[in-house]
C-alpha cells in the first residue's frame, strides 16, 4: 500500500513539475555551464602571466579594442545608415540593383577580405607594384596593415547589418513623417537629420550592436593584420604560455565588454518605440538631381566594389594561379568542413524545435528563462566559448579519469580536444540562430488552426502532419541553412577546439595566410564565400517580400 502511494506521489510529483520544463532546465544549464565556468575562472589568478600581460600585451589590446569599438561601431553606422536612405528613400542611377547588391559583402568572412587585402594593397602587392611602374620606385602607400586598416576591412564586412534594418526602418516609416516635416518648411535632408534619423535609431543601435558583437569576436582578420586583441591574446595564452587558466581570464573581460556593450545597446534603445501606424503609405522617392545622382552611385558602387567585387576578382586571380598545384587533401577538408556543419545544424535545429515546443506547452516563468540563457551563446566570441568549454570538459575528464582509476582508467582527455566538444560549442554559439528561425514559424500556428482540423474530423497524428509540419518546414530549413553556413565559416571556436587532424576550410585559410601564401588559401575561401551566398540569398528574398 506505502508503495503505490509511493508511486502515485512520484508520478503526481513529475506532472507538476513537467518533462518540458525539466528538458528546458536541462538545456539552459548545458548551455549556460561554459559561461560561468569563464566567470569564476577568476578565483584563481595566474599572478605570474598577468604581471607579464600587464607589463607588455594589455595596454596594447585595450588600446586596440577601444579603436575597434569606436572606429568600427562610427564607419558601419555610417556606411549603413547612409546606403540605407540612398536605397530607401532615394532615386538614383542603378538604385534597384544596389538595393540587393549592398547585402553582398555579407558573404564574405572577415578573415577572408582580410588577407585579400592585405596581399593586394601591402608593398609587394599587384596594386603598389603597378603604382610603382607608373611614378616610379620611390612610390608607396601607407602601411596596409595598420588599425585604419582593420578598421576599413571590418567595416566593410559588416555593415550590412546596419544597412539591412536601417533600410527595413525607413521603408516602414513611410511617407506621412517625411510629409509632415515637409510641412513645416523642413528640407529634405533636414527632415532626414530631425524626423526619419531619430525614429530609425531602434534600428541603428541594433545593427551596430551586431557589427559590434562580430568585431570582438573577431579573430581570424586581426591576426592577419598582426593587430592584437582579446582573441589573440586569449590565443596566445593558450598555445604559448599553456595557461588555459589565464586564457579563460581574458576572455572573462572579453565576456565583461560583451555584455557591457549589450547593456549599453539596451538602455540606449529604452522603451523607445515609433508606431508607424496601420495605414503606412509607401515612401515617395526622392530624386535626385545633377551631381548628386551620380555621386549615390559612385558611393554605392565604391563600397560593393571593395566589399565584394574586388576580393572575388582577386581570389580568382589566385586560385586560378594555383590550379596546378591542387592539393588532394583538399576534398578531405570539404568533407571535413561539410560533416561538422551537418552534424552541428541538425543537431541545433533539433534542439530548437524542442525548446521553441516546451515554451508552448508549458509558458511558465522558470521555462522561459531556461529558454533565455539556453540563447545567449550568440553573444559570446567563439574564443570565450571555447575556453569556458575546454575547462569544464578537461574537468569532467579529470573526475571521471579519477572515479575509474581502480578499474584500468580511460586516459585524462576523451571528451576535451574530441569532435563532440567541437560539435558542443557550435550548439551554443548558434542556438540563437535556429531558435529564432523556429520559433517565428511556431508563431504562424494559431491554435485555432488545430481546432479547426480536430473539429473537421482530423486526428492528433493528421493535425501533425497537414497542420503543424506544412507551416514548420520553411523555417526548419531556414534554421538548417543559416547554422549549416555560420559553422562551416567559424574559425575561432574550431582552431582552439578542434582535434587533431580535423582541418577545416577555415582553419586551411587561417594556415595559408598565417604563412602569407596568399594564393594558396584563395580556393577554400572562394568555397566559403559561395556557401556564405546561401543565406544573403535567402535574406534578399525576404527583403523583397518585405518591400
Amino acid at each position: 500500500m506505502q508503495k503505490r502511494d509511493g508511486a502515485a506521489w512520484l508520478r503526481q510529483y513529475w506532472q507538476r513539475i513537467g518533462p518540458w520544463r525539466l528538458f528546458a532546465i536541462a538545456v539552459g544549464v548545458v548551455m549556460f555551464g561554459p559561461i560561468m565556468v569563464t566567470i569564476i575562472s577568476w578565483v584563481n589568478p595566474e599572478y605570474e602571466i598577468w604581471n607579464h600581460l600587464a607589463n607588455t600585451l594589455l595596454p596594447q589590446i585595450l588600446r586596440n579594442t577601444a579603436i575597434l569599438i569606436f572606429g568600427v561601431g562610427f564607419a558601419v553606422m555610417f556606411i549603413g545608415v547612409g546606403l540605407a536612405w540612398l536605397t530607401a528613400v532615394c532615386e538614383f542611377p542603378g538604385r534597384k540593383f544596389f538595393d540587393w547588391a549592398l547585402m553582398l559583402p555579407l558573404a564574405v568572412p572577415a578573415y577572408v577580405l582580410a588577407f585579400v587585402f592585405v596581399g593586394f594593397f601591402e608593398y609587394s602587392g599587384p596594386l603598389q607594384t603597378s603604382l610603382r611602374d607608373i611614378f616610379g620606385p620611390e612610390f608607396q602607400l601607407p602601411p596596409v596593415r595598420s588599425a585604419p586598416g582593420v578598421v576599413l576591412v571590418m567595416a566593410l564586412v559588416f555593415y550590412p547589418y546596419v544597412y539591412m534594418l536601417t533600410r527595413a526602418a525607413f521603408l516602414a516609416q513611410g511617407r506621412t513623417p517625411l510629409e509632415a516635416a515637409r510641412i513645416q518648411g523642413l528640407g529634405p535632408w533636414a527632415a532626414f537629420g530631425r524626423v526619419a534619423l531619430p525614429m530609425a535609431r531602434p534600428a541603428i543601435a541594433a545593427g551596430t550592436a551586431l557589427a559590434l558583437m562580430e568585431t570582438l569576436a573577431d579573430f581570424g582578420a586581426v591576426s592577419i593584420f598582426n593587430f592584437q586583441t582579446f582573441t589573440t591574446a586569449i590565443y596566445r595564452a593558450w598555445f604559448g604560455f599553456y595557461s588555459i587558466e589565464a586564457a579563460a581570464q581574458l576572455a572573462a573581460i572579453l565576456l565583461l565588454i560583451v555584455l557591457t556593450g549589450l547593456w549599453i545597446e539596451r538602455r540606449a534603445r529604452g522603451r523607445a518605440r515609433f508606431d508607424q501606424g496601420a495605414t503606412t503609405r509607401y515612401v515617395e522617392r526622392i530624386y535626385l538631381r545633377g551631381w548628386r545622382r551620380w555621386a549615390a552611385t559612385a558611393a554605392a558602387s565604391t563600397v560593393l566594389l571593395l566589399g565584394f567585387v574586388l576580393p572575388m576578382i582577386q581570389l580568382l586571380i589566385w586560385a586560378a594561379s594555383e590550379i596546378d598545384s591542387f592539393d588532394p587533401a583538399y576534398f578531405g577538408i570539404i568533407r571535413n568542413t561539410v560533416t561538422l556543419g551537418a552534424i552541428a545544424a541538425v543537431l541545433t535545429v533539433l534542439i530548437a524545435l524542442l525548446l521553441a515546443y516546451a515554451r508552448r506547452v508549458q509558458p511558465d516563468t522558470i521555462t522561459r528563462r531556461a529558454v533565455t540563457a539556453s540563447t545567449l551563446g550568440y553573444a559570446l566570441p567563439g574564443s570565450v566559448l571555447a575556453v569556458g568549454i575546454m575547462l569544464t570538459l578537461t574537468w569532467i575528464d579529470h573526475s571521471l579519469a579519477a572515479l575509474i582509476e581502480p578499474w584500468g582508467g580511460l586516459g585524462t582527455t576523451f571528451l576535451a580536444g574530441s569532435v563532440g566538444a567541437l560539435i558542443l560549442a557550435y550548439v551554443i554559439r548558434f542556438m540563437a540562430v535556429a531558435f529564432g528561425a523556429v520559433d517565428s514559424s511556431f508563431e504562424r500556428i494559431r491554435p485555432e488552426l488545430r481546432d479547426a482540423a480536430r473539429s473537421l474530423g482530423a486526428t492528433e497524428r493528421e493535425v501533425i502532419k497537414r497542420v503543424y509540419v506544412p507551416i514548420l518546414t520553411p523555417g526548419l530549413l531556414t534554421a538548417l541553412l543559416l547554422v549549416g553556413v555560420d559553422v562551416m565559416k567559424e574559425m575561432p571556436a574550431t582552431l582552439l577546439l578542434r582535434p587533431f587532424g580535423w582541418d577545416t576550410l577555415a582553419i586551411r585559410i587561417f594556415e595559408m595566410t598565417f604563412e602569407g601564401q596568399w594564393e594558396r588559401a584563395a580556393l577554400p575561401a572562394i568555397t566559403l564565400v559561395i556557401v556564405g551566398l546561401l543565406p544573403v540569398i535567402l535574406l534578399v528574398r525576404g527583403s523583397a517580400r518585405a518591400t
